[in-house]
């Protein structure tokens, strides 16, 4: 597993060895614990031995995608993407035998802004730079689905945890009284609690009749306005402070219009079909677990 240190990958790698797994962790360090492989995607460098006999792999790895889009920035978010999804690609598609899953992380980016059309999994990409990445993720795992392993690019919403992410900077404000819609209230935010998260990873490992992208997101997604009440219900404040569209731009830029202004309604109808029973599917009762 690459990215087992963040956000999902910390609370997925005890998750998984609670299953049974034994998991190792990618790492850029020099050396390795017990545990854990060292790897260095711009390089080309990784220990190949050390992963014989794999059966899966989970890519989480990726440059934050949080903070003002400048020139540098961007090149960073899509080459930390797409360099180092090739190369484990090509790496997994060298080992004899290859695993037979390989999950690798996406986001509901892929579709753009997109008002209220509802998105499936079937529907197009989107158009920007964020729906450019997400494309090209996806695509830079070719190498392994061209050896046979069963590939599931999961296009994660936005993911709520107390421990990190949106929802851990939404809280302070909030728990001020301060809180309250981003822009006009009216776009769509499709989510996942971290839980369901975990849960939809495990899921799509073991289902073999699951391959190709699937939207990792709670069935009922929001508007923004809804997510600022439903937050401030739930620390029991006030959340009518609006932050403006301008002052959005203003602030974060590019990014800003991408993340925080545009609409997306996706719907998880993969993971539906599939049978994966969601622990949070509801807003409040999510927070409610998760801030409570």
């Amino acid at each position: 597993m690459s990215g087992a240190s963040g956000l999902v990958g910390s609370a997925l790698v005890p998750a998984l060895a609670a299953d049974g797994h034994e998991v190792l962790r990618l790492v850029r360090r020099p050396a390795a614990a017990a545990g854990e492989v060292c790897w260095s995607p711009d390089e080309g460098e990784i220990d190949r031995g050390a992963l014989a006999g794999t059966e899966a792999a989970v890519h989480l790895a990726g440059e934050p995608i949080a903070g003002r889009w400048t020139a540098r920035k961007k090149e960073r978010i899509l080459k930390s993407r797409t360099a180092s999804t090739r190369f484990l690609a090509e790496t997994l598609a060298a080992l004899e035998p290859p695993p037979r899953v390989w999950v690798t992380a996406s986001a509901i980016g892929y579709y753009g802004d997109r008002g209220d059309e509802v998105l499936a999994e079937d529907a197009a990409p989107g158009t920007g730079f964020l729906p450019d990445v997400c494309v090209r993720w996806e695509q830079a795992a070719e190498a392994a689905r061209a050896r046979g392993v069963r590939h599931v690019p999961l296009r994660i919403g936005m993911v709520l945890s107390a421990g990190g992410g949106a929802l851990a900077r939404m809280l302070p404000p909030f728990r001020l009284g301060l809180g309250g819609p981003v822009g006009s209230g009216r776009q769509w935010v499709s989510w996942i609690a971290i839980d369901d998260l975990v849960g939809a990873v495990r899921h799509v490992l073991g289902d073999e009749e699951i391959s190709g992208p699937v939207n990792a997101v709670a069935p009922e997604p929001v508007t923004m306005a809804e997510l600022a009440r439903t937050l401030g219900r739930a620390l029991r404040r006030p959340a009518v402070l609006p932050l403006p569209a301008f002052a959005v731009r203003l602030l974060f830029g590019e990014m800003g219009d991408a993340l925080l202004l545009a609409s997306a309604r996706v719907e998880p109808r993969r993971l539906a079909a599939s049978g994966y029973g969601f622990r949070l599917p509801e807003l409040a009762p999510a927070l409610a677990h998760l801030v409570g």
